[in-house]
């Protein structure tokens, strides 16, 4: 970074070292670095965009972050000195859709790469056509899919970490402070399998068990029928529910409980875009929940996090600063944001000047190793492992109480971290 503030592109030799260093993103008034670039012509990023189904209330915010990312990238002077267009289409929270999305992006709008997906089911539906394409494909999801070698070089995962990483983070905490008996509630889809997958050694490694798995079809709207299956030995129950009936998931499995049931652990999944405050949550009080980022404003929260919720337009109570009953999805948005630089530095790391250089692009993600927390990751410190494309990072565990969500315990970035099972870097292009 220059003395004024002003962002610098990394070295290519940089980013084969690891990119440790946070660049700053103060630039002078009307600073632009367009003109100096090879071409005029922007940088077209791809936004497949979840605006319907059952991923629209994320899609909603993984846009608002999209854009704010973007609109700060063009004040620093764009990428390569080229201004950054966002393209986005409505993949309908549908994999097959999806992959028309992936598609479309790469035959009529002729964009240089794809990001942004994050449900699953999506993730792998348009994949495929991702490599089929040689589009680089950049999700914002959560599940293995990616890590796990079964997809293909062309897809990485940068800016959030999986699910695999994360319940190994939050399984020690569980078993410590809430009991070793645990039943799991999860969506019957990738994600969902994902959880049920990786808990179980996780929660074994600490002595516990999983006593009882109960999957829910992510389409369900009533969920009444399902709970008797939670064994009555169950000290903890393990949720993680999405999608538009998250609400009456919570609310009947508190008027199905009362308030003499099991401790309840909950990815906050379960209550994305959700009111916590919402009436027939009060059951709620008391319990834990995982957070990638916290919904509420924090009174030990850095500078940079400060700056990123107020770029994005979000209060102290998570919710838009619009309008109080529009809740964001702060825990998992932030993967949008981050995504984006990571996708700047590359290019910049790459010297990327169009379509021919999408091979330098993966590479010089592939290449990148730390990154170190402030404005450009605000979440916190990440690790990226280049062989299986997936970023590890910190996590949080918040208890709700009086009306709001308080954390009470971070993870460190290597109570996640995982012996990699592929290598993509051994993948021809």
């Amino acid at each position: 970074m220059t003395s004024n503030g002003i962002s610098t592109p990394f070295s290519r030799r940089s980013v084969l070292k690891g990119l440790g260093a946070t660049t700053g993103l103060i630039t002078a008034p009307g600073f632009t670095r367009f003109a100096q670039a090879q071409s005029s012509e922007p940088i077209r990023i791809g936004f497949q965009c979840h605006r319907t189904g059952i991923g629209a209330s994320y899609g909603r915010w993984y846009e608002r972050t999209t854009m704010a990312a973007a609109k700060l990238i063009n004040e620093a002077g764009g990428i390569n000195g080229r201004p950054l267009e966002i393209v986005i289409e409505d993949d309908g929270t549908d994999p097959a859709r999806g992959a028309e999305v992936v598609e479309k992006f790469a035959n009529q709008h002729k964009v240089d790469l794809v990001y942004g997906t994050l449900f699953s089911h999506v993730v792998v539906g348009s994949a495929p056509a991702a490599g089929e394409l040689k589009m680089p494909y950049y999700v914002v999801s959560e599940g293995y899919h990616v890590a796990s070698g079964k997809l293909n070089r062309y897809c990485l995962q940068p800016g959030i970490t999986d699910v695999k990483a994360q319940v190994r983070s939050v399984a020690p905490w569980i078993a410590d402070n809430l009991g070793k008996k645990v039943t799991l509630v999860y969506p019957d889809y990738a994600f969902g399998h994902d959880h049920r997958d990786f808990f179980e050694p996780a929660i074994q490694a600490q002595g516990g068990e999983v006593v009882a798995k109960v999957a829910i079809p992510p389409t369900e709207t009533s969920f009444t029928r399902y709970l008797p299956q939670i064994p009555r030995n169950t000290d903890v129950i393990y949720h993680v529910m999405v999608g538009p009936a998250v609400l009456t998931f919570v609310k009947e499995l508190g008027e199905f409980f009362g308030n003499s049931g099991p401790q309840l652990f909950g990815f906050i999944d379960s209550l994305e875009a959700v009111n916590i405050n919402s009436p027939g949550l009060e059951f709620l009080d008391g319990s834990h929940f995982w957070e990638g980022m916290p919904r509420y404003a924090q009174p030990d929260q850095p500078d940079y996090v400060d700056f990123y919720r107020k770029t994005v337009g979000i209060n102290d109570e998570g919710a838009s600063v619009n309008d109080a009953n529009d809740v964001s999805t702060n825990a998992h948005m932030f993967g949008c944001w981050e995504t984006l630089f990571v996708i700047k530095r590359a290019m910049e790391a790459a010297n990327y000047q169009g379509p021919q250089d999408r091979q330098k692009l993966i590479e010089a993600t592939e290449a990148m190793e730390e990154m170190e927390a402030g404005r450009e990751h605000p979440q916190g410190r990440k690790i990226f492992n280049g062989k299986i494309h997936q970023a590890f990072g910190e996590q949080s565990i918040s208890k709700l109480e009086g009306g709001r969500l308080n954390v009470v315990h971070r993870t460190s970035v290597e109570d996640g971290l995982y012996e990699a099972e592929a290598d993509y870097t051994t993948q021809s292009f």
